[in-house]
C-alpha cells in the first residue's frame, strides 16, 4: 500500500532523504525541531518503520523518493 504524504511531509521526507539534520530541516522551512519531529513520527507511521533508514528504504520502495 502506497503511503499518502502531505505536501510538507513530502517535503520533509526529501529534506531526510538528503541527509539534511532535524535542526537544518526547521530552519530551512521556519518551523521548530518540534514540529519536524512529529513530522518525522507520523512517516515512520505512515511508512510502518521504526527508524531513519527503515523510512528512506520503504519510501524508495514505494518510489516516493529517488
Amino acid at each position: 500500500m502506497t503511503m499518502t504524504l502531505t505536501n510538507r511531509q513530502q517535503q520533509i521526507l526529501d529534506m531526510i532523504a538528503a541527509e539534511q539534520t532535524t535542526a537544518q530541516i526547521a530552519a530551512a522551512l521556519g518551523v521548530s525541531v518540534a514540529t519536524v519531529e512529529t513530522h518525522r513520527r507520523n512517516l515512520f507511521r505512515k511508512a510502518g518503520v521504526r527508524s531513519m533508514a527503515g523510512l528512506v528504504k520503504e519510501a524508495m520502495r514505494q518510489g516516493l523518493i529517488h
